[in-house]
């Protein structure tokens, strides 16, 4: 599976990873999943980490409805982060974030992790595993 979960109880930060090789078809897998983890822990937060993408092979134009389609944590004014180091990938999440403004305007997109916790305003986080189900 390219996609895992794990929170962050102190700072109720939600994680997702995304690793290996994402598709459009894996993307659009990721996102229901997101929904359901996202109501069940009720996060703060939300951080998508892409630093172990090894190939990313998503259309533009699934990128652009992902970010039209409701967000996983519903509520805007809170802050979501992507760390996103390669090129490819960092373009497709300004992407999103563009996209996604009217109802994500706390999107941010960084290539280092120490840039998220900045913005997250937090120093040594801790995750713990989430299972899916």
């Amino acid at each position: 599976m390219p996609f895992a979960f794990d929170f962050d109880w102190k700072h109720r930060i939600l994680r997702v990873h995304l690793r290996g090789h994402v598709s459009d078809e894996q993307l659009r897998e990721f996102y229901p999943a997101g929904f359901k983890i996202a109501f069940r822990m009720q996060p703060l937060a939300g951080l998508i980490d892409t630093r172990e993408v090894t190939l990313f092979r998503v259309l533009p134009e699934t990128v652009r409805l992902l970010a039209k389609s409701a967000p996983m944590i519903p509520d805007p004014k809170l802050v979501r982060v992507a760390i996103a180091p390669k090129p490819e990938v960092y373009g497709m999440m300004r992407m999103f974030e563009l996209h996604g403004e009217a109802t994500r305007p706390n999107f941010y997109v960084v290539r280092e992790e120490r840039e998220a916790w900045a913005i997250l305003g937090i120093q040594n986080p801790r995750f713990d595993p989430l299972d899916l189900e």
